[in-house]
């Protein structure tokens, strides 16, 4: 479940200097914004005859860390980016990847400390927490309902029941 929205978190850590927390460079999260959940609400009352389970059309996940950095350059500042504690958090080689460069091939923030003003740490996981959170499993049937942006979800245990 959700733990509230990660923008105001990671704007507070940047008004205090930093450091920005992300649990895993490589965690990845749908967003709505509340007229869309809004939307989805009033949509699923008027669409629902009972047992659905409706879901909205949140386009691609958006991994963390890149919001991180994003907000932190939005705010006028840099971010550090240290690439070696990103691989070895991805269980990678530390040695390989870009130095000085971000995820996105971005230069001018330093490994070595250089030239930044917000670093982002990486925590790790916590307990039940997944890297990618899906939206639908394996035995669900969904389809689109008439509004376009909305999937409704029956549970698969239930259609092979029918």
């Amino acid at each position: 479940g959700s733990r509230g929205s990660v923008v105001p978190f990671f704007q507070k850590q940047i008004a205090a200097g930093g450091p920005v927390t992300v649990t895993h460079p490589e965690v990845k999260r749908y967003f709505m914004t509340i007229p869309e959940a809004v939307q989805l609400v009033l949509q699923a009352a008027a669409l629902g005859q009972g047992g659905e389970v409706f879901v909205l059309d949140m386009g691609e996940p958006v991994r963390i860390a890149d919001l991180a950095y994003d907000l932190i350059r939005l705010s006028g500042l840099r971010p550090r980016v240290r690439r070696g504690e990103d691989e070895k958090m991805r269980g990678g080689d530390t040695e390989s990847g870009r130095r000085g460069e971000d995820e996105k091939g971005r230069r001018g923030e330093g490994e070595k400390g250089e030239d930044w003003d917000i670093e982002v740490v990486y925590t790790g996981l916590r307990p039940g927490e997944k890297l990618f959170e899906e939206l639908f499993l394996e035995n669900e049937d969904y389809s689109r309902t008439r509004h376009e942006k909305i999937f409704v979800c029956r549970n698969g245990d239930e259609i092979a029941d029918s």
